[in-house]
This record gives structure tokens, C-alpha cells and sequence, in this order.
């Protein structure tokens, strides 16, 4: 398919150059060499092709130097320039195939050259795709509304300095010597147009690249290292740095900030409950839990801190007949209003490796001396319970 797409990029270009070489150009605009130029290109791709190789970097590379090389045409034998091709008369499906096989980074070289590139580099259709492919994992609903609620308070400050302005002017506007200052105003706000809206997805993808904005979503093992936090996984205000390609983290306890920086990929998700950390999770899944079951479950030092979801299984009762025989006939333990919670990570005897629920009133439950247990979700997702798993301690906690 894409041997027969690239073929027929280069019929088109082919065959605009051919047909264009007995008009003169009227069309202003960035101009590229027609026939010898295309062919070479045409003959390289395919034998890049050939030999199993991409050629859609060198291919975007030369495409970009000659847009901005506005004399590149070719000659006849007596001199003459022949027929000149632009590249924004090729068809949108050869011009698309182009734009949509581009990084990230060359979408933002090729927009400089000219304003039409400009239009199409910062298409939403084209930034989508770098959007889910990289962020996607980690930028939830809960970012994106605060991302909303960014742009909204951007765009109220811009309106508001903009009359602050119209204020300042129209006081001025008598005083001949104020209006150069005017106009380099005026020049200002119509070059800020050009720039892509602050609510398009190439803004949002820029402004994560660039690590101005900070967005929310959750870290497993928070504080790495500190075994207090071990199968844990709390909410926290991230940033990228493109430069180490990790995060840095935010996260909110009572009274302070704490943070941590060289935050891995791995270590982040989107939240999969949409609601504040200090909210208690209303659980649907009690009457349904058995022994095995994987589960999340809300806990917090004290009430005023806000929740981390804490790994967990479900145990057997003390007394069950079937403990260490799966379920078997002789476990009756789902029929209990009791359920045993079991964090295997800690120690046999460890206050923190058991606690016990009840499935038909189950509310916020707890002390300040063992933390506060929440709502609990129970784990369905093979992908969801594998992470657990993949950032197991390597030792047992005490």
C-alpha cells in the first residue's frame, strides 16, 4: 500500500510538471524543480522501498529545503526555465499522504514555510494521532477538562488585557506621537491570530512537550523507594521533561506540597474513577467479591488527607474449610456479610496485612492509629492486574 501511495504521489507531481510547461506561472508562492527534480525523488523511493528501507524522513527532509529555496527551478538546454510546479496544486489525497507520515517536530518545520502549510501542519486530524499515540496512557477526562479550563482562563485574561488596551488607546488615540505605539499594538494582535488556536490539539500536544503544563493523574509507588508506599497509587499534578523524557510529580497532602522528579512512563495512569482523591469511592462490586479476586481499595493515613487506591486480594475467613483449596465445595466465604482483605506485600503478623469489611454496610472505616479504609474496586482488566504485579516489591515489606 504504501509502494502504490508513494507511486502515486509521484504520477501526480509527474504529470502536473508536464502539463504545466507550456503556461507561464501566475500562482505566488514557494516553487519546487518539475521534472528532474521529481523524477530522481520518484526513483529513490522506490528503490529505498526495494530495499525495505522508510524513505518517508529523507522524502519530508528534501521536500522542506526546496519549499524554502524559492528560486529552485530547472533550466532547458538554451537556459530557458521550464514549467514551474507548485506543491499546493497536488491534490489533497497526495498532499495529506505527505503530512500525515511527518514527526511531531517536522509538522512544526514544514508549518514555517508558508501560511497555507502553516493551516494544514496544525490540522486537528494531524495532531490526533501524535496525541493518542503518546499521551493517551497518562492524559485522562480529568486533564482534558482541566486543559478546558486552562484555555478558558487564558482566553478571559486575553480579553481582558485586549480592553484594558482599547481603554488606553482611545485616551491616547488624540496624541499624534502614541500612534506608532498603536500600530505595533495592532500588528501584534494580528500575528497572534496566525498562531494556532489555544484550544486546538496541537497546543495541547506543545504545551506537554514543553512542560508549561502541569495536568492530572495518578503514580504507582509513590516516592519511589519508600516502602510506606509500596503497591500504592496516588494522584499527584504532573509535567514532562522532553529533556529525560520523565515526569515530575506534585502531590497534595494536608498542609504541604511534596514532590518527586525522574518519574518513569511505567509508573503512570489515567485515574480510573473520575472524582476528587478526598471523595469516598461508593462501592458497586461487595456483593460479588469471592476469595482471589483482585481488588483496589481507598486508604489514607487520616481524614484529612486526601485517598491513595491500595493493591489487595481477597482471603478466606478464619474458619473456612476451603483455605488453600481455591474455592472448591467447601468454601463459603461469598456468603458471608464479613470479606477479608488481604495485602500480601507485608509480613505474616504485619497490622497491615489483613483488614476486614462488611459487603452490606460498608462505609469509611478506621482509626488513626491503622489509616482509614474506603470505597473498593474490584479488578476485571488482565492489563489492570499485570501492572500490579510487574511493580511487586522484591522483598516483603515488615
Amino acid at each position: 500500500m504504501l509502494y502504490f501511495l508513494i507511486s502515486f504521489v509521484s504520477f501526480l507531481i509527474l504529470s502536473k510538471s508536464f502539463t504545466s510547461n507550456h503556461q507561464s506561472s501566475r500562482e505566488s508562492g514557494t516553487k519546487l524543480a518539475s521534472n528532474g527534480f521529481w523524477g530522481s525523488v520518484s526513483s529513490w523511493l522506490v528503490s529505498r522501498l526495494r530495499k525495505g528501507s522508510n524513505p518517508c524522513s529523507y522524502f519530508h527532509f528534501s521536500l522542506g529545503m526546496s519549499l524554502k529555496k524559492n528560486s529552485l527551478v530547472s533550466k532547458d538546454e538554451n537556459g530557458e526555465e521550464e514549467g514551474k510546479v507548485c506543491l499546493l496544486d497536488l491534490p489533497d489525497l497526495p498532499l495529506e499522504f505527505i503530512l500525515e507520515h511527518l514527526s511531531p517536530a517536522d509538522l512544526c518545520s514544514v508549518a514555517t514555510v508558508c501560511s497555507s502549510l502553516r493551516v494544514r501542519c496544525r490540522s486537528d486530524h494531524l495532531w490526533k494521532k501524535h496525541m493518542e499515540k503518546k499521551w493517551s496512557k497518562v492524559f485522562g477526562a480529568a486533564a482534558y477538562g482541566q486543559w478546558k479550563w486552562h484555555v478558558s482562563s487564558k482566553n478571559r485574561e486575553k480579553i481582558s488585557n485586549q480592553h484594558n488596551q482599547k481603554g488606553i488607546f482611545a485616551f491616547l488615540h488624540a496624541f499624534h506621537p502614541f500612534q506608532w505605539i498603536k500600530s505595533k499594538s495592532e500588528k501584534g494582535t494580528q500575528h497572534s491570530r496566525c498562531s494556532s488556536p489555544q484550544d486546538s490539539i496541537v497546543a495541547l500536544y506543545l504545551a506537554l512537550e514543553s512542560g508549561k503544563f502541569w495536568f492530572p493523574a495518578q503514580v504507582y509507588n509513590r516516592e519511589n523507594g519508600n516502602a510506606g508506599f509500596v503497591l500504592s497509587c496516588y494522584d499527584a499534578q504532573l509535567c514532562y521533561d522532553s529533556r529525560t523524557d520523565t515526569f515530575l510529580a506534585r502531590y497534595s497532602p494536608h498542609g504541604r506540597w511534596t514532590t518527586e522528579e525522574n518519574i518513569q512512563w511505567d509508573r503512570l495512569r489515567v485515574p480510573p474513577i473520575d472524582s476528587s482523591p478526598h471523595a469516598l469511592h461508593i462501592s458497586d462490586c461487595l456483593d460479588d467479591l469471592t476469595p482471589g479476586d483482585h481488588i483496589e481499595i481507598q486508604w489514607r493515613r487520616n481524614q484529612e488527607f486526601p485517598y491513595g487506591w491500595w493493591y489487595g486480594v481477597i482471603g478466606h475467613l478464619e474458619h473456612c474449610q476451603g483455605q488453600g483449596q481455591g474455592q472448591g465445595n467447601h468454601c463459603y466465604c461469598h456468603n458471608s456479610d464479613m470479606v477479608i482483605l488481604e495485602f500480601t506485600q507485608y509480613t505474616t503478623g504485619s497490622r497491615w496485612r489483613q483488614a476486614m469489611i462488611n459487603r452490606k454496610d460498608h462505609r469509611e472505616q478506621g482509626n488513626e492509629i491503622d489509616g482509614f479504609y474506603g470505597g473498593i474496586r474490584k479488578l476485571h482488566s488482565e492489563e489492570e492486574i499485570t501492572r500490579w504485579k510487574n511493580i511487586w516489591p522484591t522483598k516483603i515489606v515488615d
